[in-house]
This record gives C-alpha cells, structure tokens and sequence, in this order.
C-alpha cells in the first residue's frame, strides 16, 4: 500500500474521534497473553486447500515447526485449523479434522505457546482443549454446533465468535446489506447475548467481524473504517485481514494481482490501523512485519508523554 493510500485512509476519524484504544472495548482476556498493545495471532493452516498456503503445512511436523517459528518471531497466540474455511470450501470429516491438528495443537502447547484451536465442531474443540489449547475460535460464531458456546463455558476458557452468513460454501451470496457495520454489529450483538446466556463469561468472549465471510470488499473496508462502532459493543475485537482478495485489489497492477503472499505489507498496513483504531489483537500469516507494525501503533497511540515501550 503506497503512502498516499494510507493517507487516505487515515483521513476517517481516529482514536480522538472514538475510534481508538479509549472507545470502552475490553482490552484484556483471562487466558489469553497482555502485552499492553495489540495482540498478534499467527495463522497455521493444517489444510491442503486454505487459500492462502494451503498443503505448505499439511504435515504436522511442518505445522508444528511453522507454529514454533511463529512464537520464536513474536507471535501471541498461534491459530491452529484443520478446515479451510475459504469462500467455497467444503466441509472435512471430523475424524480427518482431528488427526490434522491434535499432534500440531500438542506439540506446540507442550512448547510453551498459547494456542487457539480453529474449528466450529464442539468435539474437536473439546479434543484441542484436551491437548493443551488456551481457547476456541469459531468462525460460525457457535451457530454451526449448539453444543459449542456450553463446552466454552463449561471450559472456562478464551472464545472467538466471528460474524458470518452460514457456512463457507454458500455464504458469499449472503452478502447483501443496506449498512454493512449496522448489521455487522447487530448480529454480533446478538451473537454475544445468546453467548452469555450460555454461560459464557463475558471477559471471554472476543468478537470478529469475519471479513471476507459473507462480506464483498466494499463491505470489508467499510467495517475496518468504522471499526469504532465495532469496538463499540464492548468486548476485545480481533480483525483477520491477512493475504485476503480485497488487499489484492487494491495492490492491483494493470492486469495481475499480487499472490497471497505478497500482500504481507498491505495486511501490516491495515494491522497498523486497526491496532490504532481499538483492535485487540489481528490475525496474520506474516508474524515479524506485523508485529513491527502493532508496535508502531502503540507508540502512535500513547498518551501523551508516556514513554511506552510495547514488548
């Protein structure tokens, strides 16, 4: 992303306006670490079809060294999915689902890293659980298992509920809204009380807007801009931009965009931002640029004065 395309997106309202830090999203997750700026999640994708590395990491003992490497660059929290959930993808059994990432969930606990398991069947998470994970992070939001938001409460533990439209084979033609962040946060609010009355503990539940689920890039750019109505709500915000086709766009060259793996500096950019804005924590393939990128933010975003250096 170019300088003057960042500075065109700086010019919607930032922290002063309400959009920032200070805009009453819960900043801290019992489970999850606190480092006093925006976390960083690292993506590993145990799957032969994620779009953006898929088969890189289909084997767990590259899994498990993609994670460890991860963790050695800085990352947080390291995301473990044995299911693409790519607009069109497909479901996996759950007996295949498991086999992928138990021995990547273990190993990469039993290292010391704070894992998350990525899946929207409550066995699998029980499973991940069971083998050392911290937290669940569902990308149905708890709609596709109803057994998925008591197993969270009865665990006890970190659970990320994301906005979308159904499952991933169908749910980009869901993706008609007359005000995007409106109806984003509507059901996100809705999704966070049906959550709590299942016994969630509040302090746990993280919401993300899905970006890219049930949403046209239009869509996307708009919930990133007015991300404060987002944090808004009241609970820690995660945003998960990385490498996704609306970044592709906008990197667009004549007639070719750029492969996933080559917008990692257009994903920091907007992790930039988003930490600015209030983010809890962002999503990413791409630790070390990222993790540049959230400390920046923190420096630009403290007080005046407050001499902050951000682990």
């Amino acid at each position: 992303m170019t300088a003057v395309a960042l500075a065109g997106v700086m010019t919607g309202p930032g922290p002063a306006a309400g959009h920032g830090p200070a805009a009453g999203a819960r900043t801290e997750v019992p489970g999850f670490p606190r480092r006093g700026r925006c976390l960083v999640m690292g993506v590993v994708n145990v799957t032969p079809d994620s779009f953006s590395d898929g088969g890189a990491y289909l084997a767990a003992a590259s899994a498990i060294g993609h994670g460890l490497a991860m963790a050695r660059d800085g990352a947080d929290i390291i995301d473990v999915g044995g299911e693409s959930t790519r607009p069109g993808a497909g479901r996996v059994q759950e007996a295949e689902e498991l086999r992928r990432i138990l021995p990547v969930v273990r190993d990469l606990a039993a290292a010391g890293a704070t894992v998350t398991v990525d899946t929207t069947r409550a066995a699998v998470a029980e499973a991940a659980l069971a083998a050392g994970a911290a937290g669940i992070n569902d990308v149905s939001g708890g709609l596709a298992d109803p057994a998925m938001a008591p197993l969270a409460a009865a665990a006890r533990v970190p659970y990320i509920a994301m906005h979308s439209r159904g499952p991933s084979a169908g749910m980009q033609r869901r993706a008609a809204y007359d005000d995007v962040v409106t109806e984003v946060a509507a059901e996100l609010r809705a999704r966070l009380e049906a959550l709590l009355q299942a016994g969630i503990d509040r302090r746990r539940v993280v919401l993300d807007p899905g970006l890219g689920f049930a949403k046209l890039p239009a869509h996307n750019w708009q919930l990133l801009r007015r991300l404060g109505e987002l944090t808004a709500l009241g609970q820690p915000v995660l945003i998960g931009a990385s490498r996704k086709a609306f970044l592709g766009a906008v990197l667009r060259r004549a007639d070719e965009t750029p492969p996933p793996q080559a917008r990692d500096a257009a994903t920091a950019a907007v992790s930039a931002l988003a930490a600015a804005a209030g983010a809890w924590c962002v999503r990413v393939h791409d630790v070390p640029t990222t993790l540049d990128a959230v400390r920046v933010a923190a420096e630009w975003t403290a007080p005046p004065g407050e001499d902050s250096a951000h682990s």
